[in-house]
């Protein structure tokens, strides 16, 4: 991975607070967040909150409905195909993905951290893009391959409430329920805070 990561609309905010993660099942989790529409600093605090709680879980990416924020944005950090790392907060995401002859499937290993600890395969496009606001309103624009595709997408799905089990067949959920079972313990309520 690279030292000095892509920021192209700016750093991730700092000095945010780790809150506890909230998991999935909870009512935050399942419904489409309400969209940012006021910039200001209660939105700033959220994100370097939400940047602080996901470098203590060791997470790539987190939506502010996965700290029990009902707010369509998420932060990330995240490394393409090449280990190349960028970092970005989005705010009102929206996705495009490759169609017709562009579109590849990459069908590697998923996990998340509302859901922590378990792992399995759920396919999606091997590119993404995201368009959306920035911390000041700005128009902010991300694009990759890897698993940085695979973060936009995951992360723009928390925004419309859907989470990652929510795509797999019902036989692969079942297996990455027992995988999350196995190490719930090391996973208490209050993690990664505390």
């Amino acid at each position: 991975m690279s030292e000095q990561p892509l920021a192209p609309h700016g750093p991730l905010p700092t000095g945010g607070t780790v809150r506890p993660m909230t998991r999935w099942g909870t009512p935050v989790m399942h419904r489409a967040q309400a969209q940012v529409r006021s910039y200001d600093d209660a939105l700033r605090a959220l994100a370097a909150d939400m940047v602080a709680t996901m470098y203590a879980a060791d997470g790539v990416g987190l939506a502010a409905c996965q700290v029990g924020e009902d707010v369509a944005m998420f932060v990330f950090d995240c490394p393409d195909a090449e280990g190349v790392r960028t970092v970005g907060v989005v705010c009102n995401p929206v996705l495009t993905l490759p169609e017709g002859k562009d579109r590849n499937l990459d069908a590697d290993d998923e996990g998340c951290l509302s859901f922590p600890g378990a792992f399995i395969e759920c396919a999606r496009p091997d590119f993404a893009s995201v368009s959306g606001t920035g911390l000041d309103g700005e128009l902010v624009e991300f694009s990759g391959d890897g698993l940085l595709a695979r973060c936009l997408q995951h992360e723009t799905d928390h925004t419309l409430g859907t989470v990652f089990g929510d795509r797999i067949p019902t036989k692969l959920r079942k297996k990455l329920q027992k995988a999350h079972d196995k190490v719930a313990a090391d996973f208490p309520p209050e993690w990664p805070a505390g």
